[in-house]
Order: structure tokens, then sequence, then C-alpha cells
């Protein structure tokens, strides 16, 4: 009995015993740094969760394209919830702004409208005062009276007393010629003939002037009417108003510090007193506004270049222009504030529906390919299953070609010993080494049957190469080669001349002929015909079609043929072998086509091409 070579316990006990050691090593270094190792590993979980295998990882297991363009896919989905999330919110927040917008300028603008109407009114009634005082005066004292110098002395100081304001008063005839006076100076007998107020007043009635100084040397303005007589004739009485007056009417309006309320004619020259803009009778740093029947609000650039909101009105029959000037800064303070909020709103709003959507399609887009990634591996799975049971198939034919060498090494080693009992004088080293050379040609040719079994049981990566198309099917056809002698089956092969090698993956060609000429074995009767045609289809694609004379497919059944555990063998098949090759004919850029007439026979149409296609580059 042959002594068995075995391995000493002591040469094993050193590596078990220092090993041990390095474990507790490990352990006690494991120990030490713990914590910097689990927040490592939290760290890469986070990382791993916030950035997911679809964005980084290219292709699937084995190569295999994916269903879809995740990257793709995960960008458009998130451009288009956020585009339907987003573009909502901004129409919103804008037709807002404008609306927030419109109704605060509304709400500014039409208190500063009514506090310049209110104050127009104010002075206008003012005027009217004035004006009704002097022609009740007249209306209850005849003109001879009224020229009287002690009559008009008395009724001055009566308006004096009643109304103020008034500086003096005189009566004047229809030659501009002033018959009585009560005021400060000596104007008796002055004659305004030429000047230009008795030309408007004797086609107007009326007249009230713009300020001026005058004698007195004190802001003040004239109102005049003109009262007619008997014969055509008339008079007028004229009175001057202190512009005092005016600047307190103005100057009583509740304004904020930095507003500002002055009244200027039709020149632009200040008829009282601005906080501003000057003092009365300067020419005014705001330029005269367009006339307007009614008050008008507007915003413009006042003289230091800040916005202003000024509302301003005419006010009828007189030289006088009622301003009011506010800040727009100090007004729409509480705009800014708004549209603060409004904004950091916006953008709050935007920042949460970004990160819900990243979640969102992140999340749903992983699952996908998860699912995806899922599918991969059980197809793989399934493709060796199915190569499994193929060789299953092949196992009875590879063993017969096995026993024939087998047979002729025994009967070979047999012939040696016998050849080396013999005296030595009949002995021949030529007939030793023919016998041990037709041994080692039947151990050759077990090694070949065995390398190409063990090639299509082999779960190898995809890896392309130059490859024969003819050679490769031959070979597929070299392990069904006893059944196809024993069922009497003619299998012809037939190629074009120069049929070119093409680029592709050995392991999956193989089990796509394998399947096929499998089915094609299972569809015809013991005695019928395979033909396979190798043909060239344009420069960059070849064919190769797989014919039998079998039972054909029925014609409603045709669609399913590709699909998933639909099988027309029954309890034979298991409905993944023609739904595997589909796929894997697709993994390597070609097209499968099948035509088929019940009790007649099936064709199978491969298209593959000859260079690598351009998706599988990217894969690889």
């Amino acid at each position: 009995m042959p002594e068995r070579k075995g391995v000493r316990t002591d040469e094993i006990a050193e590596p078990i015993e220092s090993s041990a050691r390095s474990r507790g090593r490990t352990r006690i270094a494991g120990r030490a740094t713990g914590f910097s190792m689990t927040s490592e590993s939290r760290m890469a979980s986070l990382l791993k969760k916030l950035y997911p295998r679809f964005l980084y990882e290219s292709v699937l297991p084995g190569g295999e394209k994916a269903l879809f363009n995740y990257r793709r896919i995960w960008w458009q989905a998130i451009w288009g919830v956020a585009g339907v999330a987003l573009i909502p919110l901004a129409v919103l927040t804008v037709v807002h702004h404008l609306q927030y917008r419109r109704a605060l300028t509304a709400e500014i603008r039409y208190p500063l409208a009514r506090l310049v109407s209110n104050t127009e009114r104010t002075i206008s009634s003012f005027l009217v005062e004035r004006r009704t005082a002097m022609d009740f005066v007249v209306s209850d004292t005849s003109f001879e009276q009224l020229a009287d110098q002690n009559r008009l002395t008395v009724l001055f100081h009566h308006l004096r007393k009643s109304f103020g304001t008034f500086g003096d008063i005189g009566v004047i005839d229809d030659t501009g010629y002033q018959l009585a006076y009560v005021g400060p100076f000596k104007l008796r007998g002055k004659s305004y003939k030429n000047q230009n107020w008795f030309v408007h007043i004797q086609k107007n009635g009326l007249y009230i002037s713009d300020v001026f100084r005058g004698y007195r040397d004190e802001p003040h303005f004239v109102i005049a009417a003109r009262h007619d007589k008997a014969k055509g004739s008339f008079y007028v009485v004229r009175a001057a108003i202190d512009a005092a007056r005016l600047t307190q009417i103005v100057w009583s309006l509740e304004t904020r510090p930095d507003s500002d309320a002055f009244v200027i004619n039709h020149d632009g020259v200040l008829q009282t007193d601005s906080r501003f803009n000057g003092n009365v009778l300067e020419r005014c740093r705001i330029e005269v506004p367009p006339h307007s029947e009614s008050t008008v609000v507007r915003e413009l650039t006042g003289p230091d270049g800040n916005s202003i909101t000024q509302g301003y009105v005419y006010i009828k029959n007189t030289p006088f222009i009622l301003m009011v000037i506010k800040r727009t800064e100090a007004l729409m303070g509480g705009w800014w504030k708004l549209r603060g909020t409004l904004v950091a709103f916006f953008l709050a709003s935007v920042v949460g529906i970004l990160v819900a959507v990243l979640i969102a399609v992140t999340y749903l887009v992983g699952r996908v390919y998860e699912a995806d990634f899922r599918r991969t591996v059980a197809v793989h799975k399934m493709e060796h299953a199915n190569k499994m049971a193929s060789i299953g198939r092949l196992a009875a034919g590879v063993a017969h070609e096995i026993n024939n060498p087998l047979a002729i090494i025994n009967e070979k080693a047999g012939l040696i010993k016998d050849t080396l009992t013999l005296p030595e004088a009949q002995r021949t080293e030529e007939r030793i080494i023919k016998h041990i050379d037709s041994i080692l040609q039947s151990v050759e040719r077990c090694r070949v049957i065995t390398h190409r079994l063990l090639g299509f049981a082999r779960h190898v990566d995809v890896v392309f190469e130059p490859l024969d198309l003819v050679k490769l099917v031959i070979e597929v056809l070299s392990l069904l080669g006893k059944e196809a002698y024993h069922r009497n089956v003619r299998v012809t092969v037939n190629s074009v001349e120069d049929f070119p090698q093409i680029e592709s993956d050995r392991g999956q060609l193989e089990q796509i002929f394998l399947n096929i000429i499998n089915n094609a074995f299972d569809a015809v009767q013991d005695g019928g015909k395979i033909d396979i045609v190798f043909d060239i289809i344009s420069e960059g694609m070849v064919a190769v079609e797989i014919t039998d004379d079998g039972c054909g497919i029925k014609p409603e059944k045709m669609q399913y043929i590709f699909e998933p555990f639909y099988t027309t063998k029954k309890e034979k098949g298991t409905g993944l072998g023609l739904s595997i090759t589909y796929g894997l004919v697709r993994k390597l850029g070609g097209e499968i086509s099948v035509r088929s007439t019940e009790d007649k026979g099936t064709t199978f149409k491969l298209k593959l091409p000859v260079s690598l296609p351009k998706q599988t580059e990217e894969a690889e």
C-alpha cells in the first residue's frame, strides 16, 4: 500500500497560534480605535445614503446594461418635480409681490391725495371767506359810502376785527384811480390804470395776486373784485392779505419731520416757507408740475437724487399750487420689510422643496435601481442555472466521449505491461513509444472534452475578444455529436467565404447557440435535419440562421416564446432558455428573430455586430 503523504501537526500548530495572537492584537486595537472606526463607518454610511450607488456605479453586475439611464432619470425627475413645485410658487410670489406693492402704494398715495385735497379746500375756503366778506361789505354799502374815507376806515376795522389777515383796503374807479384807501401807506389817489392786474380784472372780474413784498416789505397777496355800476361803469375793491396765514394753514398739516408742504406759483416761486426747498419768494428747487384739474400723486427724483412722492393740486382761480413732498423710502419702509419677508419665505420654500424633492427622487430612483440590480443578479443566476441544465443534458454524450479514450488508455497500458514482461530481446522501444503516444492522444482528447464542458459550466466575467464564430458553433455542436449520431439527426454548417471574426463574449455566445440548438434537437424527430448558415449582412453586421424541420410553433404562441417561464415543451421545459437567449443577444448588441410554420419547422435568425457595441464599451 503506497505511503500517504501528510502534513506534520507541529507545522500547523504554529500558524494557528500565530493567528490567534494576531486576532488578539486586532481585538485590542479594535477596542482602542473603536470610536474612530464607528465614526468612520457612520460617516461612510451617511455619505452612501446621500450619494446613492446609481450615481457612481456605471454598470450592473456582469457588465450588463441597465434598463434605464438612472443618472439622467434622476436629474430629469429632480428638475421636473422641482419645476412643477417651484414654478407655481414663483408665479404666486411674483403675483403677491405685485399685488402687495400695488396695495401699499395705493394706501400711501390715497392718504397723501386726501391730505392735499383737504388742504386745498382749506386754502380755497380761506380765500373765498375773505372775498365773501368783501362782497358782503360792498352789498351792504353804496359806492358813495365806500368812496368816503371815513366810512371805509370803519368798514376796514370791522373786517380786521372779524377776520384778521387784512392788511389794507382800497376803492378804485373804472379809470384806475384809487378813490379811498385805508392802510399803512399813503396810496389814496394812486393810479393803477396801466398795471396788469387792473387790465386782468376788467376782463375776469376777480383777481388774486402772487405773494409779493410791496411797499410794506412783508409777504402778502392781493384780492381784488370788480363791481358794476349803472350805465356800464364799475369800481374795484382791492384788499391786501397777509401771506403768513397761508404758511400757517400749510404748516398745520400733520406731516413727518422728513416731509414738506408748501405753496408755489406758476413760475415756481415759493409762496410760503418750505422746510427743505427754501423760504418764501425764493425759487423752489423742485420743478413746477404739469397742470392738472384734480389732485395728482406721483413719484419722481428729488433735487438730492433720492426718490420722493409728490402730491400737488392747482388751486382754482388762483396762481397758487399746493405741494406736499414725502420721501418714498420712509413711506415704503413697511413695503421693504414685507418684501424682505416675501423673499425670505420664497427662498426658504425653495430650499425646503429642493431638499424634499432631492430626498424623494433619490429614494425612488434608488429603489428602482436596486430592483434592476436584483433583477440582473437573478437573471445571471437563471442564466447559470440554464447553462447547468444544458450541461446536464450533455452529460451522457460527454461520458460516452470520455469512455472511448479511457478504454484506449486501459488497453494501451495493458499492452505496455505485457510488453515489459516479454524477454529483453523481444522488447522494442518503438512499440512502447507507440503505445505511450496513443495514451497521450487519448488523454488529450479527454482534456479537450472536459475543457469544453467546463467552459460552459464556469460562471466567469464577461470578456470581449476576437472570435471565430463558425469554429465556436462547431465546438458547441461537438458536445451534441453523440445525440445527433444516435438519433440520426443530420447537422450541416454552411458559411460564406471570408466570414469575419467578431468581437464578443465567448461564454455568452456559447450559451446562446447551445440554447437554440438544444431547442432545435427537441423539435426535430429522429432522422431530422438542422441547417446552420453563416452570412454577412453589411460591413459591421453578420447573421446566423439555425433552421430545423421539426414540429414548428403555432402562430398564436409566437408572441410569447421570448417571455420568461413560457414553454411549449410542457413539463420538459423551464421556459427560461429563449428568454435568457433574447437578453444575452440584446446585451451583445445584436438582434434575434424567429419565423415558424407549424409541422414544417422553425428558423432562428441572429444578427450580431462585428465590432464591440458602443454601449458595451461604456460598460467595460
